[in-house]
């Protein structure tokens, strides 16, 4: 690839490839593959990832909120699409654009086959989520007989599929409370398909799920971090391949002289002669402060270079006393050997933030 000349992230369609049938790998011919795209892809690009993997016979596409959705059918995506967390201010737009519903609550629904109806809708499939640990969306297990009621009350929707999270599927130390999660999901379909009266599609499994418990895969999986290239797990991470590489190019060197200090607020200051460099990439592109003052790094000539001062909107800076360069050298944030998850480490945060934070503003292209 040749050099970049401004702040870029360098999108490896192949590497998706490569991440989608290594985790298809580990399932049966039959079990199905959500590929989940939300935050634009998990920081990249929906658009080009979502075709990339519709082109590859994915089955299932899943994004958090209904606007995500409309812009993957308005690019030409016709794969189903599920909606996580719908708002039922947009149960309309979801059926107007073919997307599929997440119902994790009696609220919802009850507004959502109102709208159903209301659109005339015959057998508009619905996916109906369970909490089973994670506490954060779903119906509790004892709330079947009510949603069984609602669904007889109505020929607007038809169950495709119920489903779960794990909350600590990448912790072996949580394996018994996993296996908890496990055993009651599967009573709780049981219960399920015995008073609707057909079976619908259960999934549980993220990427961590997938790789440690082989006997949850069920109809479905559900895979996010592991197609953008990180496994949670050393083991894993040695055969993912991270598919978005961060980088810059140094705009302007200093010398800078004893005492001297450097950024906002003087938050840094030299003991002796050093040499910065200042990079064109900053809070605004998802480098966050919590990156400054020593905790961040980036690459340069294949050296660490550690972000000094506090991180700007538009700027870091870092020490390069120990590094030749010189302006217009490129810059790695993070890339395929230098991961993103060895920088989240060093503010002790996890990759899925630094990927997903990636500005939109940040050019993208693209390898294929």
């Amino acid at each position: 690839m040749p050099k970049v000349q401004e702040t870029t992230l360098e999108i490896d369609l192949r590497a998706l490839t490569h991440n989608f049938n290594y985790l298809k790998s580990k399932l049966q011919p039959q079990t199905k593959f959500l590929a989940v795209v939300k935050a634009f892809a998990y920081g990249s690009d929906s658009i080009a990832v979502a075709k990339q993997l519709e082109a590859l016979n994915v089955d299932y596409f899943a994004v958090a909120y209904a606007k995500e959705g409309v812009l993957l059918r308005d690019a030409g995506i016709t794969v189903p699409i599920l909606v996580l967390h719908p708002q039922p201010i947009n149960f309309k737009t979801i059926i107007d654009w073919c997307l599929e519903p997440s119902i994790y609550s009696a609220k919802i629904l009850d507004e959502f086959i109102q709208t159903a109806e209301a659109s005339k809708q015959n057998k508009y499939p619905v996916h109906i989520k369970f909490n089973t640990g994670l506490n954060r969306l779903g119906f509790r297990p004892g709330s079947v007989d009510t949603i069984i009621s609602k669904l007889e009350s109505t020929s607007a929707i038809v169950v495709k599929s119920i489903f779960s999270h794990l909350a600590a599927s990448e912790d072996l130390n949580e394996s018994t409370f996993t296996s908890q999660q496990i055993s009651d999901f599967k009573s709780i379909a049981k219960n399920f398909e015995a008073k609707v009266g057909y079976r619908p599609w259960l999934h549980l499994c993220n990427t961590s799920g997938v790789i440690n418990y082989p006997e949850a895969h069920l109809d479905m999986v559900r895979c996010g971090i592991g197609l953008y290239g990180f496994g949670n797990a050393v083991k894993e991470d040695k055969v993912l391949i991270p598919i978005a590489r961060l980088k810059s190019i140094i705009s302007q060197i200093h010398k800078i002289e004893p005492q001297e200090t450097v950024g906002y607020n003087r938050a840094y200051q030299a003991n002796d002669y050093e040499m910065t460099a200042t990079i064109p990439v900053g809070h605004a592109d998802g480098i966050t402060r919590q990156y400054g003052r020593g905790k961040g790094f980036v690459i340069i000539n294949g050296k660490r270079a550690p972000i000094i001062g506090n991180v700007c909107m538009d700027m870091i800076m870092v020490n390069v006393t120990n590094i030749e360069c010189r302006e217009g050298d490129e810059v790695i944030i993070f890339d395929g050997t230098h991961r993103a998850s060895d920088l989240a480490e060093s503010a002790n945060t996890i990759s899925y933030e630094v990927i997903t934070a990636v500005s939109q503003r940040v050019k993208r292209s693209f390898i294929s």
